[in-house]
Formats: structure tokens, sequence, C-alpha cells
């Protein structure tokens, strides 16, 4: 049974959990009509399916705890999930991270992320929260898409002049609880 809980100093290097693998099995193909979001899928063929891991990002909790706020999902005293908040103009929270370690997906640790992450938004009397992911990474995609997140924009230029220009941004907003 896992537990969530606002990560402080005391447990900081918790906030360093690595990144681990993930699966391109597909892509998230929305669209705009008529003013309101739709999406369709595209799954890639077996032999297309391929895995990528972004780099481990070494956070440091002294210089990020002034803007940020970091919420741990734990399995007894071992921190398995992270979700990182910044404060933010608009009227969403933007949820900088999120990451479960691969032997608990599928079990409830992001939900339960999700779900502290979106108490903590109307605490500090934000609407909701807000956050993006790449059209490739399907499985986070409907991940965000089942806990309640709505696609509220795109962007197709993120990635200009970079290796992975082929990839845009979409852009998930989901009120609070």
């Amino acid at each position: 049974m896992f537990v969530t809980r606002v990560i402080t100093q005391d447990h900081k290097d918790d906030i360093r959990l690595k990144n681990y693998p993930f699966k391109l099995f597909g892509l998230l193909l929305p669209s705009y009509n008529n003013g309101k979001w739709e999406h369709t899928e595209l799954l890639f063929p077996a032999e297309n399916v391929t895995e990528m891991c972004f780099p481990d990002e070494n956070y440091d909790y002294e210089e990020m705890s002034q803007t940020s706020v970091f919420v741990g999902a734990y399995d007894g005293e071992q921190c398995v999930g992270l979700a990182i908040l910044q404060e933010d103009f608009f009227k969403y929270l933007y949820l900088h991270d999120l990451k479960v370690n691969p032997d608990c997906r599928g079990q409830g640790a992001g939900r339960l992320l999700i779900q502290a992450c979106k108490e903590l938004a109307v605490q500090k009397g934000y609407k909701g929260l807000y956050t993006q992911g790449q059209d490739n990474n399907l499985g986070a995609c409907r991940f965000y898409l089942s806990t309640g997140f709505e696609i509220g924009g795109i962007n197709t230029h993120v990635y200009k002049g970079t290796p992975q220009e082929h990839k845009k941004d979409i852009f998930f907003y989901c009120n609070g609880e």
C-alpha cells in the first residue's frame, strides 16, 4: 500500500529518484475542432517499438525548494514515486516532473501522486494542475488522460532544430479536487 507525503529537508535525497526506461509504442494525435480538443492514437508495429530514458536530473533540494514542492509516493520508507510542482503565474500549478519506479507502475502510486498534487494545488489557491508530455510517449499521455487531465494545447515548434525534431509537446490540464 502506497502513501504520499510532501518531501521535506529530512528526506531531501528522495527527490533524486532515478529515471527508468519506458516504451515508445505509439503517438497521441490531438486535433482541435469546433472549439474542442479530440485525439486519436497511432500504434507502432511491434518492430518499431523502442525504449527511451530521460537523463537523471540530479535535483538539488536547497536550490529548488523556494519555488517547488516535492511529493513522494512511499512503499514503507522507500520513495518509489516523485512529483515536482512549481509555482506559476497561471491559475494552474505546473507539474514539472512525475516518475514512478517501474516495479511499482500500474499499482496506483502514480494516481496517488496526481491526487495529492491536485489537493495541494487547491490548497495553494490554484484551479488545478497542468503539465506536458511528448506526443510519442503514449503511455504517459494515456496516464494523464485517465487521471482527469484534458488536452489544452500543443507545441509543434519546441523541438525544431534538435535531434527530436519530429516530436511535439501536448499540454494537459486538470481541475483540482
